[in-house]
């Protein structure tokens, strides 16, 4: 049987029969695949020297912090004054150990992703309206230009306080935000307050496929452009160069 390079240690093993794992100083070593396993037991039963070698201790993970942290783990779930899942005391704690390397790291779920990757290709089934908050309402800080919401007439400065038969108020920025999109050809009923005008407004919008261009420019004068970046995408670099 081929011998292991740098063994750690070696022992004359005839008539001993080995499971798949070994008793070690430092805890133990398991058998890497069925493979080693299988020469392991081949060089036993032809009564050869058999040659083990061990994991460093010190590439291995910390047993004492994985105590600490199941035994935290364990101490939430019993005495948080509120009840918590496994997946989420899980997700937190990926979520900790990446902020905790620097500002640009971060755990994203599933959907958070599906959200990054709508927002960085620059092409989503929408309104196609900014929009922030304001006394509890949804604001519309502009319509962008060619999409259904500026030419049903939604205006800057409105305030949406329904989205269909539901009401904005108590609502964050971002359950409006996904309310708002969804399957073009589907039709959402804005009811907006808006200035000068003495009772609520219905605009009913058809969403369709919203295309934010990143790069916008133009020229001002013999020799000067003007170049702005109105958010960062996928093609921002191409449509800069082209700009």
């Amino acid at each position: 049987m081929k011998r292991v390079r740098n063994p750690r240690y070696a022992f004359p093993l005839r008539s001993l029969a080995l499971a798949t794992c070994f008793s070690t100083a430092s805890g133990l070593a398991l058998a890497q695949d069925q493979t080693d396993e299988q020469k392991l037991l081949e060089g036993i039963q032809n009564g050869e020297r058999v040659e083990i070698s061990l994991p460093d201790p010190e590439t291995q993970l910390p047993l004492d912090d994985l105590r600490k942290f199941t035994e935290v783990f364990s101490r939430i779930k019993d005495a948080y004054v509120e009840e918590v899942g496994d997946r989420q005391l899980l997700e937190s704690a990926i979520k900790g150990m990446l902020s905790d390397l620097d500002p640009h790291s971060t755990y994203l779920a599933p959907k958070d992703y599906e959200q990054l990757e709508e927002s960085t290709s620059g092409e989503f089934g929408g309104l196609g309206i900014e929009v922030g908050m304001e006394n509890g309402f949804v604001k519309v800080i502009a319509p962008i230009d060619d999409t259904p919401a500026q030419k049903a007439g939604v205006q800057a400065g409105d305030l949406i306080i329904k989205l269909n038969e539901k009401p904005v108020k108590g609502m964050s920025l971002e359950e409006a935000v996904k309310l708002m999109r969804g399957k073009p050809g589907t039709t959402l009923t804005l009811t907006i307050m808006r200035e000068g005008q003495n009772a609520p407004i219905e605009i009913p919008v058809e969403r369709d496929v919203i295309k934010v261009t990143s790069v916008k420019s133009r020229m001002l004068e013999n020799g000067y452009g003007y170049v702005r970046i109105t958010q960062f995408q996928a093609e921002t670099g191409s449509q800069f160069i082209g700009a």
